[in-house]
């Protein structure tokens, strides 16, 4: 359907009764000349002149009332972007949780007013949809240890991670950074949410069960045991990679049975397809 502005309406409908109204007159015009020549007046003509006034004024009705649709249109049409300002969190998440119909995809990186509201909101979620929690190893509590036991699908992260919220890849909320006294930004742009879906779902596949990360010993976890499986997995010499993580050589050795013993692992190959499987290691 055509867009019309207000200032475009008035001249289209005074064009179209104008070019209905001369077509008709000049048809009228034809017996008035024979009547003064003693013909009678052709009363079809006269007719035909009213009917197609009439049409006339049924396409500029119908041309006002699009142009009145698209105006309504335009003004329910949401925001591509818009600060949650002093709306608290909370109900931010749960005005977006309560549309979701499909999916629902949260990113947490740390405890707190995000993730407190977020757990308390998905109680709210239909059954039908599907739900993926995607947290930090630092997020990881007793808090977040709850999710094992429900019906969420949720996974541990490496990656660095911004705290969002996608519903049904048609909207989504992003906090905003770290001083911002606890805004957020609502996102409705088609594009935009659908970026957002594509890292989550990029970190989500690099991510580990959250029920595998509980099992781990929390000595797999450091940055030094991923240091040590990464010189494991491209093959450095004891002396090499101990040199380079500045421990002694002995050190280093004793970490790497640790490593191996807590993986179960016969082997340093082993051990490091072990540890891509439990996340520890990307692919």
């Amino acid at each position: 359907m055509a867009n019309f502005s207000g200032e475009q309406v008035m001249p289209a409908i005074g064009e179209a009764v104008r070019k209905r109204g001369s077509a008709s007159w000049r048809g009228s015009l034809m017996p008035d000349a024979l009547t003064k020549k003693g013909d009678r007046v052709d009363d079809s003509a006269k007719a035909d002149h009213s009917a197609g006034l009439e049409q006339a004024l049924l396409q500029a009705s119908a041309l006002i009332d699009s142009t009145v649709l698209l105006h309504r249109q335009r003004l329910v049409l949401p925001t591509p972007v818009a600060r949650t300002g002093g709306v608290p969190i909370g109900d931010a998440l749960e005005s977006l949780i309560g549309r979701a119909r499909h999916t629902v995809c949260v990113a947490l990186t740390e405890t707190g007013e995000f993730a407190d509201a977020v757990l308390r909101s998905l109680a709210g979620i239909p059954e039908r949809a599907a739900i993926r929690v995607l947290c930090t190893a630092e997020s990881t509590d007793s808090a977040l240890s709850r999710l094992v036991d429900s019906r969420l699908e949720a996974r541990v992260s490496e990656s660095a991670l911004r705290e969002t919220l996608v519903v049904d890849g048609v909207a989504a909320l992003v906090r905003g950074a770290e001083g911002v006294g606890g805004q957020a930004a609502i996102v409705n742009d088609a594009a935009a949410v659908r970026a957002l879906e594509l890292l989550f779902a990029g970190a989500w596949s690099r991510g580990r069960k959250l029920t595998d990360h509980l099992q781990l010993s929390p000595r797999l976890r450091t940055e030094l045991a991923r240091n040590i499986l990464e010189r494991l997995r491209a093959g450095d010499t004891d002396e090499t990679a101990a040199r380079e993580l500045k421990v002694s050589l002995r050190t280093y050795r004793r970490y790497v049975a640790e490593i191996m013993r807590e993986l179960e692992a016969s082997s340093r190959f082993q051990a490091g397809v072990r540890a891509v499987e439990f996340g520890l290691l990307s692919e």
